[in-house]
């Protein structure tokens, strides 16, 4: 989901650079766009060192690229859901982050997760096992608030499933139409949708 940032420090290693570039290259093109040439000349890395980290090739470029991303997302959940206040309003807030982050991306900063997953559904690859993991664990980080604000269990796992599968088609749509509303409507809703439960 967007935004993506570039690197985490000043100065980042080869390998961090072949990662994040592969990562923003995934979300912009998908996985089948993305060859491994491009992402080592992005890189400013040689073919031979990207080997060197990945021994794999393209899947394991690929794999370590959503598992960053998948974590960037998990930080943007958990710092959108943190304080004291009640659930649905701060999930809203998260949806608003998305929808001005694919505005200023020019709409082109998608979800990687879910470009990588849709173009390889059908397989059992590590880019479709990285993928489950992200999504379910999005939906744990959306699960444990909304069971802290007094949600039952129960509830809060139904929640959580449609909370990210909200948000993820959302971000799809408001893609296709080059529109924030989307994203916002789906942000409006969920918190209602969450503050009924309360």
């Amino acid at each position: 989901m967007a935004p993506r940032s570039a690197a985490k420090s000043a100065n980042p290693s080869t390998r961090d650079r072949i990662v994040t570039v592969a990562a923003r290259l995934i979300q912009r093109q998908g996985y089948v766009g993305t060859g491994i040439k491009q992402i080592a000349k992005e890189a400013e890395a040689t073919l031979g060192s990207v080997y060197h980290f990945f021994p794999g090739g393209k899947e394991a470029v690929a794999v370590a690229a959503l598992t960053y991303s998948a974590e960037e997302f998990a930080e943007l959940l958990r710092e959108g859901l943190a304080g004291e206040g009640a659930p649905g309003p701060a999930i809203e807030r998260c949806a608003a982050v998305l929808a001005v982050g694919l505005r200023e991306s020019g709409w082109i900063d998608g979800c990687p997760v879910t470009a990588a997953a849709l173009e390889t559904l059908g397989t059992d690859s590590e880019i479709q096992r990285v993928c489950a993991e992200a999504l379910c664990g999005w939906e744990r980080i959306v699960e444990e608030r909304l069971t802290a604000s007094g949600i039952a269990p129960e509830d809060a796992r139904d929640l959580a499933t449609t909370v990210i599968s909200a948000l993820e088609g959302a971000e799809v749509t408001a893609q296709v139409n080059r529109s924030e509303e989307p994203l916002r409507a789906a942000g409006r809703q969920l918190a209602r949708l969450v503050g009924s439960y309360r």
